[in-house]
C-alpha cells in the first residue's frame, strides 16, 4: 500500500466518523484540510506548503489536459 492510499483510508474513515457525529461531509473535509495544514506547518516551510497548495489548487479538474513539455 502507498502513502497515498493509506491517506485516502484514513480520510475515508476520518469522513465516516465525522457523519456519525452528525457533521456534513463538506464541513468535515474543510476540517480536516485546515487540520493538515496546520500540522503541516511544523514540518515544512510556509513556502513550500504553499507552492503544493497552489499547485494542487490549479489542478483541480480532472477533465483538463494538460500539455507535456520536453526538456
Amino acid at each position: 500500500m502507498s502513502v497515498y492510499e493509506w491517506a485516502r483510508q484514513e480520510v475515508r474513515a476520518s469522513l465516516e466518523a465525522a457523519q456519525v457525529a452528525g457533521f456534513e461531509p463538506g464541513l468535515g473535509l474543510r476540517a480536516l484540510l485546515s487540520a493538515v495544514v496546520q500540522q503541516s506547518k511544523a514540518v515544512r516551510s510556509a513556502e513550500d506548503l504553499a507552492d503544493e497548495l497552489q499547485f494542487l489548487a490549479e489542478n483541480l479538474d480532472d477533465d483538463q489536459e494538460y500539455g507535456f513539455m520536453r526538456p
